[in-house]
């Protein structure tokens, strides 16, 4: 099977499953609940695993070990989109029966950005090769910096896109249903929600920053770069209604991240040397740093002062 092949029936898939997304299953609007979540979470894995069956089937073994690793990875790293979005929706108080729409918009966006990302850091690499000592170097400092603000509050409205917006675009006080627009006396307005789905298309592309990059020290095969991504942003909506309500009892997992973008940040710079770290050692490595943080969050529960 060419790649070509590949590229357009992974896409189509992927067209397909996001207008059933909307258009069909979700075309009532509701409040995601837990058990809906999970079950959204589980398919979505199961996808992203009978793809990697997939791709060990006509790309071979390094090839599917590579999707796997790229793929935990970027599961991994959604955990702080999470964050962002339940402080975002609790800023904006925005009602649980709509930020299903918000966050399928916000998707769509970040796909498109992502596709961009991931092409030009590809090519960045293969024609220049001494990038990768920047986008290593540049991973080191991410996790690092990760830890430093663990407990930095982010506040919307400093978001330099909102404020922008705002500036030119006249945007109501309170919501109207789903819409994003409105109009009132024959004047077009954009409604809070709209405004949730600009914060949270920006906050993506800043997340996007980092985890292209980290997923370059792992491969830069486009394609396996590409449906690794695509695959972990899909299941994120889900992965946030199933996880939002229980994110404060893995406080540890913060460490856990900026850990795994040091330790693949060290991996670029050392392969920019010609020391290989291979991708069987990848991807323990990877999963035993986010056990462990899932575990010591259990094991060391949040003080309840700390909580709060």
């Amino acid at each position: 099977m060419s790649e070509t092949v590949l590229w357009i029936g992974f896409n189509v898939f992927i067209l397909i499953m996001l207008i059933l997304d909307l258009g069909v299953f979700n075309r009532r609007e509701h409040e995601i609940k837990v058990k809906e979540a999970l079950l959204w979470s589980l398919f979505w894995i199961v996808l992203s695993l009978l793809l990697n069956i997939g791709i060990y089937y006509y790309m071979g073994t390094e090839k599917a070990l590579q999707f796997l690793t790229g793929y935990i990875i970027e599961k991994s790293l959604s955990v702080d989109n999470i964050f962002v979005f339940l402080m975002v929706f609790t800023y904006f108080k925005v009602p649980p029966k709509y930020q299903h729409k918000v966050l399928f918009y916000g998707i769509i966006g970040a796909l498109v950005f992502r596709v961009i990302f991931i092409f030009a850091g590809v090519t960045l690499i293969n024609n220049f090769h001494w990038i990768i000592y920047v986008f290593g170097s540049f991973l080191i400092y991410t996790g690092i910096k990760m830890v430093s603000e663990k407990d930095k509050e982010i506040d919307p409205e400093t978001n330099p896109l909102l404020k922008l917006f705002r500036r030119f675009f006249p945007v109501t006080s309170e919501y109207f249903g789903s819409k994003f627009f409105v109009r009132i006396d024959s004047k077009l307005f954009a409604t809070p929600l709209f405004i949730v789905v600009l914060v949270i298309e920006s906050t993506d592309i800043i997340f996007a920053v980092d985890s292209i990059p980290a997923i370059l020290a792992i491969t830069n095969d486009p394609f396996i770069v590409y449906t690794s991504n695509v695959m972990a942003i899909l299941g994120l909506r889900a992965l946030y209604f199933a996880l939002s309500a229980v994110m404060q009892l893995f406080h540890y997992i913060h460490y856990g991240l900026s850990l795994i973008l040091v330790f693949v940040g060290a991996k670029m710079l050392l392969s920019g040397l010609d020391i290989s770290i291979p991708i069987y050692i990848t991807l323990p490595v990877v999963g035993l740093i986010l056990l462990l943080s899932i575990v010591a969050s259990w094991v060391f529960p949040k003080k309840e002062k700390e909580s709060e």
